[in-house]
């Protein structure tokens, strides 16, 4: 592999100089504006963000619900109720507008936008009248239509078709189909190769990839037809440390926070080397993967623990330590073009969210690496 391979990649396909520094606000941007939800005045957020050393966030475009009816006023059902992403009870949003101006708020404050899609469930399951590769792909060509029509496409960064594609959680309408499977499942790979070839015949110069959370374990897993990894990579994925803590992603039931606030920090710090090198050993797997296919690298969610949030006996010290470390393992690799501090950076966040100079030491690490 030539020494810029990656680099060369990277500049081109997301038009920087440097790696850039990208935080996740999913469905939050708009579900998340009622009074002290994080999200009420979007030009204080995003001046929050770019204070702390930010340049892009990865939001959801909600394509299912864009290409539907962009100016219907959509009720939509809570994926759980105990985390602080989006909103823990039902809610209504209309896309057109808000989406609009949401993006023209980033443009003002010089923040570019990744898309992604969590294909949040509204009251009539839309979702699901997804069937083919070719209606994944379609739903995205009406949402970048919309956005080609109000003069945003050159401030978009990718589009990722699913996030943590193909969880059940997230892509129902595929394993109603085909079942569970990994991503390197013959239905999944196909599914996905057929989406981006279709979605390719309209927005080429758009990069385009679906995000992944397994553990790498196989750095051979074919990638060609994607033009970037997008990876969601913990402490959490290559260890034991949930079973071990007794959490198991309950999202209605707070047995998990109460295992993770009684069980949680103590744990980590009980073995705390052994579950840094776990969290060293998947970074470098994830990087071995990117090498061998010669993908630029993207995290949006990541180093420390999936789940978390202000909450009774959860502290956040230990939380910012493990984001530190991969943050840091992930910049020094020079395989990633873009690279998040964590899941966590958003101002519905408080205990990381005010943490202003962790954040801004963070970023500079993310500006300062190179890229191989």
């Amino acid at each position: 592999m030539s020494e810029t391979k990656i680099s060369q990649k990277a500049k081109e396909l997301f038009r920087i100089d440097r790696p850039f520094a990208i935080t996740m606000w999913e469905f939050s941007w708009i579900e998340r504006r009622w009074p002290g939800a994080g999200y009420e005045d979007w030009d204080q957020a995003l001046t929050e963000l770019t204070d702390r050393g930010y340049d892009a966030v990865r939001i959801d475009a909600f394509p299912h619900l864009m290409a539907w009816d962009a100016r219907r006023e959509w009720t939509l059902d809570p994926v759980w109720n105990l985390q602080t992403w989006g909103s823990p009870a039902v809610n209504k949003i209309t896309l057109y507008d808000d989406m609009r101006e949401f993006l023209k708020a980033c443009r003002r404050h010089n923040v570019r936008v990744g898309l992604s899609t969590w294909f949040r469930r509204d009251k009539d399951n839309t979702l699901m009248s997804i069937l083919t590769p070719q209606d994944h792909a379609k739903i995205w060509i009406k949402t970048l239509d919309y956005i080609k029509e109000w003069g945003e496409l050159d401030n978009i960064l990718y589009v990722d078709f699913c996030n943590e594609w193909p969880l059940d959680v997230w892509a129902p309408f595929f394993t109603r189909q085909y079942g569970p499977q990994g991503i390197d499942g013959k239905d999944s790979i196909w599914w996905m190769k057929e989406t981006i070839q279709e979605f390719k015949k309209y927005y080429p110069e758009i990069p385009a990839t679906f995000s992944f959370t397994c553990s790498v374990r196989n750095s051979d897993m074919d990638v060609s037809f994607l033009d970037f990894i997008e990876q969601h990579t913990w402490m959490t994925t290559g260890s034991e440390f949930y079973e071990k803590v007794g959490y198991d992603f309950a999202r209605f039931d707070d047995r998990g926070y109460t295992n993770m606030a009684l069980n949680g920090e103590r744990i980590y710090r009980e073995s705390k080397e052994h579950y840094d090198q776990c969290l060293v050993d998947e970074i470098h797997r994830v990087a071995q993967w990117a090498e061998r296919w010669e993908k630029p690298l993207v995290t949006t969610e990541c180093w420390s623990v999936v789940d978390y949030k202000d909450w009774p006996l959860l502290n956040w010290d230990w939380i910012l330590d493990l984001n530190k470390l991969g943050v840091t393992t992930a910049a020094a690799t020079g395989c990633w073009a873009g690279i998040a501090t964590s899941n966590f950076c958003g101002p519905q966040f408080v205990g990381m969210w005010r943490e202003k100079d962790w954040h801004l030491e963070m970023t500079e690490i993310i500006h300062n690496s190179t890229m191989i």
